[in-house]
């Protein structure tokens, strides 16, 4: 498969994102793709859990030889996304970007 794609929901805090993180491995390790799609757009929150969620899996994905991408950042996740630094080393894939 070269790629897969995962909805992330709500709020991204040290309440949810455990949750997200064994989906999104487990959808890595079944289909081994070479791309992975973060769609961020119903994420109305996230703080520095969800940042440490998305760094995991970028590492996680790098080993195998693929990339990560989000797409879909509201506003607001895409300041905290800024703001971190990750948009140096993971693409936010433009288009419609919802308030």
């Amino acid at each position: 498969r070269s790629s897969a794609a995962s909805d992330v929901y709500k709020r991204q805090d040290h309440h949810t994102t455990e949750k997200i993180r064994r989906k999104i491995d487990n959808e890595i390790t079944r289909y081994m793709p070479r791309k992975v799609i973060l769609d961020f757009n119903k994420v109305s929150f996230m703080d520095s859990a969800g940042i440490g969620m998305i760094i995991g899996r970028y590492k996680m994905i790098k080993m195998l030889g693929g990339e990560l991408e989000i797409e879909n950042a509201t506003r607001s996740v895409r300041k905290v996304l800024e703001m971190s630094g990750i948009t140096k080393i993971i693409s936010l894939k433009e288009g419609e970007v919802y308030a």
